[in-house]
């Protein structure tokens, strides 16, 4: 589990580093013939891994109910986020991975409710679960690079 929780670690500094060298402008600007922006896909990035991780682990996920609305699959950004929300999702993506790490070595993660990704691949555990998140924070961290570009 080091080297996956390196390469989360190591994703998450490059998208913090992303983050605070953009501007809120920026941030929230959606480029012409996409449907989000750069600070929908960070926060969608902190929703998916509490939902993977937790919610299907049965557990209480450590956002609110109105973060998850607002930046799960299928959703698109609502209007522009304020610069406290930025700093607030800035936060989240250490936090959340420190805390992760105290409730996997107090073992709170008991269970796990299978669940078939759009690929055809089903987690099946909390560990498949922090695998996969590595690779659909670097899919959404190449989204991230091409919105950048884009504007």
């Amino acid at each position: 589990m080091n080297f996956t929780r390196t390469v989360t670690q190591n994703n998450r500094n490059v998208i913090k580093r992303l983050l605070k060298e953009t501007s809120l402008e920026a941030l929230n600007k959606i480029p012409e013939g996409f449907s989000n922006n750069i600070i929908w896909n960070i926060a969608h990035i902190v929703v998916i891994q509490q939902l993977l991780v937790y919610k299907l682990s049965g557990l209480p996920m450590y956002i609110s109910d109105e973060m998850v609305s607002k930046y799960r699959n299928k959703s698109k950004p609502e209007g522009n986020v304020t610069q406290e929300e930025v700093d607030e999702v800035y936060g989240l993506l250490d936090s959340l991975l420190a805390k992760t790490e105290e409730d996997l070595a107090a073992g709170i993660f008991k269970n796990y409710t299978e669940y078939t990704l759009n690929l055809g691949t089903t987690l099946r555990n909390v560990e498949e679960a922090i695998e996969f998140n590595n690779i659909h924070e670097g899919i959404h961290y190449g989204y991230i690079l091409a919105l950048k570009k884009a504007l």
